[in-house]
């Protein structure tokens, strides 16, 4: 299955909808299978689940029998269908489905590479940069990445309901004036009611000096059945953008397509978060083949990440050298709306840092000599009186 069936064959992908309807002894209706809830409450978590969808390796079986030791697993029937269930080197069945190599530690590896826990002002709220705060809304997802930054804490039950940390975070907040902006993530904040989406970000949006607020989600990704017209009314109301997450093309289906069509006509600004992952878009062809496709549904690449040393990842990780010979690869070949911006997040808690190959080659009296993307250089010339 080396294309998306459901793109390719209407027949296909119905049969192989009834074939993942029947491992929880269902038949295929699309109006269940449309129900984002029927989605969640149907997602493939146990190790006999996966032997009906997928022809397993050894090491997968290895992977599966471990998750309740380390981190949970969990792929919604709509992700599932995008899964080769008999090439184990899959780009989609690589991201979600757990491996033995999960359990090595590398050099480097950490558990909180970002360093959330030491910039958490308030549970579940951290600020690192001046003028921005991450406030982590809910533990939960509705498929969950083998790469996950925040493993330590997602899906392990430790992080208190937000109705429990909000009245705290908008103290917090209310507080510090210097915060304008804050981003919603987790979890993945697009789990909740619209109810309880509605009455966060309106406490938030309440606050006078609170002028951006985004939400990271990978919901239209791995549940695009989520995002409805009720949603998007409650995200448009708040002015929210939002930071989506995307890492092959063929996550970009026909049901993600409406999705993103519904959130871009209601008014939402969409951008895309890559991850870089060996084995799954390492490839040159392979990134511009998904950041056009994003384009074509109006959502903007956005950053393109490097896969951060959470513990047990060292088998999806490339080198950084390979990052910048693929980004280098993008600029200048392809609209420069299709390439997004490398990225390190420094480990420790330093932050992004953008990460480019050399395009200055020298600066000196007032003129800068230039390398463009085919190799080329070019002087550009100060005015005089900053010569």
């Amino acid at each position: 299955m080396n294309e998306n069936t459901a793109a390719a064959d209407p027949l296909i992908a119905s049969a192989r909808r009834d074939e993942i309807c029947r491992i929880f002894g269902e038949s295929y209706d699309p109006a269940r299978w449309n129900d984002w809830r029927w989605q969640m409450r149907h997602r493939f978590i146990k190790p006999e689940q996966f032997e009906k969808l997928l022809r397993l390796t050894t090491s997968e079986r290895r992977g599966l029998a471990m998750t309740h030791e380390k981190f949970a697993v969990a792929i919604t029937p709509h992700f599932a269908e995008l899964i080769d269930p008999d090439d184990p080197n899959c780009p989609i069945r690589r991201q979600v489905v757990p491996r033995e190599e999960e359990l090595l530690v590398g050099p480097g590896d950490m558990t909180d590479p970002c360093g959330e826990d030491h910039d958490e002002v308030v549970p579940g709220l951290v600020h690192r940069y001046p003028d921005r705060v991450l406030l982590l809304a809910l533990d939960t997802c509705a498929a969950y990445c083998r790469y996950c930054t925040r493993s330590r804490l997602v899906s392990q039950g430790e992080l208190d309901p937000l109705p429990r940390r909000l009245d705290a975070v908008i103290a917090y907040l209310e507080a510090h004036t210097e915060v304008r902006d804050v981003l919603l993530s987790g979890g993945d904040p697009l789990l909740m009611s619209e109810d309880r989406l509605d009455e966060v970000l309106g406490r938030i949006r309440a606050i006078p000096h609170i002028e951006f607020v985004r939400i990271g989600s990978r919901v239209p990704s791995f549940l695009p059945q989520r995002i409805t017209p009720e949603l998007v009314a409650v995200l448009r109301k708040h002015r929210v953008w939002l930071s989506l997450h995307f890492c092959h093309a063929r996550e970009v289906t026909p049901d993600v397509a409406n999705a993103c069509d519904l959130l871009a006509d209601g008014g939402i600004p969409l951008g895309s978060q890559t991850v870089l992952l060996k084995g799954v878009n390492d490839d040159v062809q392979t990134l511009k083949d998904l950041f056009h496709a994003l384009l074509k549904v109006r959502v903007r690449p956005y950053y393109l990440y490097q896969c951060d040393p959470v513990v047990g990842t060292g088998h999806l990780r490339t080198s950084v050298a390979k990052g910048i010979e693929l980004i280098s690869g993008l600029r200048g070949h392809t609209t420069g709306y299709a390439v997004p911006t490398y990225v390190i997040d420094a480990p420790g808690g330093g932050g992004k840092v953008p990460i480019q190959a050399e395009t200055i080659v020298s600066y000196e009296n007032g003129q800068a000599l230039l390398r463009n993307w085919a190799g080329r250089t070019y002087s550009y010339v100060d005015p005089a009186e900053h010569a």
